[in-house]
């Protein structure tokens, strides 16, 4: 029978060139834990080699196989096996999110045998990711198995997958179809699959034998259970491989029933149902741990985003935990699952076939799980621009994943600045943008406008918001808040308002908020927190919920709840404040030191002007059965702690920059003189030029808070956009764009 055991203890990690001493580590691990996310800017990306020993476990037959399954390096890696010569390379792997195993039996001896696995996160030609808005951490984070299994067994060779699949299908009769097959390899005539289908409870519904060498078979369910988000009711699926009375090995995959469908007019419906799919997306990593979270830390996350009400999550923008997917089967979301063809194209052809070899581990390794059914082929690929290449990969991709999995749907998220009528469109079955109208330039309020637009232009494409968002830091607060504050107090401002213009198109397929948790970014430097995005309804730890988690909650939980915002903003000033609330009940009564001050009917959001008693106030919520209290301090003057300097001195920045173009006619047609720099130049090319530069960084500044410098932080990423399309994407100000090429045109190259 197959044995699964466990080597997450007792490794050595070393490192070749010596950037840090060798030391004994536990899986999973990475050695980013700490820089992907201090804040210093930049974090080791190198090789680090881990080392241990392992005794070769014993089948009880003759001709056994010995596996090392390694659930994921990031992002190559070599293992080698000591056998008969000794650092025998057993297989090498180019992903960083995936599982991958290597027959090693043939290098195994009698004894302790040595297994290395070099593991880099260094950037390569041939590899995804290139750059990106978040920490590549490096390291074996998610553990290592050693699988043993008789001769004859369930395949564990191809792509890392479970070696079963199972296609539930609903019956107009209410029953279900389940095809199943299976792969067995060096199988014998004698050999025969068993198959076995169990409801929820533990109850055999179905089952069905198959000969080894013709596995194929479609069981029928009656009055078949459907998995929903609100109802996720999972079927088991085993498949045992057996001769003479014996089971000789044994696998499983838990399925769910469900039908879906996406309109253009009507969004998402699942099985039969229109259900808008309402949600956020998520980064696998912790303050701290980085990327090699435990099984409880998956869960965790995926019981906070079902507290939250949400029905949809994106997993950004690579392969998750198994642990992770099998939460979201259990709990009930509608998963979108990417690979990591994001941000920078890479024109080396081996690029595009690692594209292609890592969606297809994707499909195949997760095709089981009922909560996946979108597959993402690529995350803001134009940033760098547009070339045919790269519309050809997408149109390869999509055929791919067609092959593979004609029951899903296809997906992309676009850059804000995609073309409306361009290439990128009608490639993938459902489409989302990334918007961050109210952010990254423009405002809050041109995002219904924008939707509207597109569906009146493009009725014929399914439209979803795959992110949008704002930093809110909790140290920061304001009376008035404004974008760029960075105050919990305008994220919550934001989302309040996208929540409702959400809500008002039920036939946006999908919105996914960016993102349920802050996550590390070595790169980033905003809002006083470096090394973090900190766009999360929650902070990197898991300890604080954000106001906008409970703008959230209001629009989407179905259990009672009340919260009173602005409870960090504990000290206010002013002869009155305001008192906002968060509810899903129609009525909030509002109690101020024991007294009542109003009742308010609303939806959502209920809004109270009152008067603080001098010194410290109870502040009391109650929508029907459910309350909510805070404390609040009336001082003379709020502290000036709660505002970032950071705030004011960019502000000052811009009415500044416009003084010194002093009497230029910012309404006049552009000019692009040849042999000037202009803004149609990349920041790579205005970087060649020290006095454009400067220009162009301080331009980028002031209209979005990033510190771009050549060869630091998200550079590459950023380095073949222009001021131009930068200007597309984040709406600058009127007159900005135009004043900087003013300035541009006048350095001769």
């Amino acid at each position: 029978m197959r044995e699964i055991i466990s080597l997450n203890e007792n490794w050595t990690l070393s490192f070749p060139k010596g950037e840090r001493p060798t030391e004994q580590v536990t899986l999973p691990h990475t050695w980013n834990a700490v820089d992907g996310m201090d804040g210093n800017g930049s974090y080791l990306r190198t090789t680090g080699v881990y080392t241990r020993t392992f005794t070769q476990p014993k089948q009880p037959l003759a001709g056994g196989r010995t596996y090392v399954e390694v659930l994921a390096a990031a992002l190559a890696a070599t293992v080698k096996g000591n056998g008969k010569v000794n650092g025998t390379v057993a297989t090498t792997h180019e992903g960083g999110f995936s599982i991958f195993r290597a027959d090693v039996t043939d290098l195994c001896h009698e004894g302790d045998n040595e297994l290395t696995i070099e593991v880099s996160n260094e950037d390569t030609p041939s590899m995804y990711p290139a750059s990106a808005d978040f920490t590549f951490y490096g390291g074996l984070y998610r553990g290592v198995n050693l699988i043993s299994v008789p001769g004859t067994h369930f395949d564990l060779d191809y792509f890392g997958g479970p070696g079963i699949k199972v296609t539930p299908k609903p019956t107009e009769d209410g029953g279900a179809t389940f095809e199943i097959e299976s792969w067995v390899t060096n199988g014998e005539e004698a050999y025969t699959v068993m198959y076995s289908i169990e409801d929820c409870y533990g109850n055999e519904v179905a089952s069905g034998v198959r000969p080894c060498d013709s596995t194929k078979v479609t069981l029928y369910v009656p009055d078949a259970q459907l998995w929903s988000m609100d109802e996720p009711n999972l079927y088991t699926v085993t498949a045992r491989l057996q001769k003479n009375n014996e089971t000789f090995d044994e696998i499983y995959a838990n399925v769910g029933v469900r039908s879906y469908t996406v309109t253009p007019n009507d969004g998402f419906s699942i099985n039969g149902v229109p259900t808008p799919l309402r949600g956020v997306a998520r980064h696998q990593d912790r303050l701290y741990k980085g990327n090699a979270l435990t099984a409880e830390d998956h869960y965790e996350d995926a019981m906070l985003i079902k507290e939250l009400g949400a029905n949809t999550i994106r997993l950004a923008h690579y392969q998750h935990s198994q642990d992770f997917y099998d939460a979201c089967d259990e709990l009930g979301f509608a998963v979108w699952a990417e690979i990591p063809f994001i941000s920078v194209f890479k024109k080396d052809p081996s690029a595009h076939q690692n594209c292609r070899h890592q969606m297809t581990e994707l499909i195949i390794q997760n095709y089981n799980h009922p909560s996946i059914m979108f597959w993402g082929l690529s995350n803001e690929i134009l940033i760098g621009g547009i070339c045919q290449e790269l519309v050809d990969n997408h149109h390869d991709l999509q055929k791919l994943v067609r092959e593979l999995d004609p029951t899903r749907l296809t997906t992309i998220a676009h850059v804000s600045n995609t073309p409306v009528d361009g290439p990128m469109h009608h490639i993938t079955d459902v489409e989302s943008y990334n918007h961050y109208f109210g952010w990254y330039g423009g405002k809050m309020e041109q995002n219904g406008p924008w939707l509207d637009k597109f569906h009146a232009e493009h009725p014929d494409i399914c439209i979803g918001i795959s992110e949008y968002g704002t930093e809110g830091i909790i140290n920061w607060h304001s009376n008035d808040p404004q974008c760029k504050d960075y105050t919990e107090e305008y994220q919550a401002l934001y989302h309040e308002h996208l929540a409702q213009v959400f809500e008002d198109r039920p036939w946006v397929w999908a919105t996914h908020c960016w993102n349920m948790f802050d996550f590390g970014c070595a790169a980033r430097n905003e809002g006083g927190v470096a090394g973090r995005n900190n766009k999360g309804l929650m902070t990197i730890d898991r300890k604080t919920k954000k106001d906008s988690y409970f703008v959230y909650q209001a629009y989407w939980s179905k259990q009672p709840m009340v919260h009173i915002a602005g409870r960090r903003h504990a000290q206010r000033a002013g002869e009155t404040t305001e008192i906002k609330v968060y509810s899903n009940q129609d009525t909030v009564v509002l109690y101020v030191n024991g007294k009542e001050v109003g009742q308010q009917t609303a939806h959502r959001v209920f809004k109270f002007n009152v008067a603080l008693e001098e010194g410290f106030n109870t502040i009391l919520a109650v929508a029907g059965d459910v309350k909510d209290s805070i404390t609040l301090e009336k001082v003379e003057k709020e502290p000036d702690c709660y505002t970032l300097p950071e705030f004011n001195e960019r502000q000052e920045g811009v009415a500044n920059w416009f003084k010194q173009v002093g009497s230029l006619d910012l309404k006049a047609p552009m000019e692009f003189p040849e042999g000037y720099y202009s803004i149609k130049d990349s920041m790579e090319d205005l970087s060649k030029n020290e006095e454009a530069l400067a220009l162009a960084t301080r331009a980028v500044k002031l209209a979005t808070n990033f510190d771009i410098k050549p060869g630091v932080g998200m550079w590459d990423m950023m380095k073949r956009m222009t001021p131009e399309t930068m200007a597309k994407m984040i709406n600058m100000p009127d007159g900005f764009i135009e004043s900087l090429n003013a300035q541009l045109i006048k350095i001769k190259k």
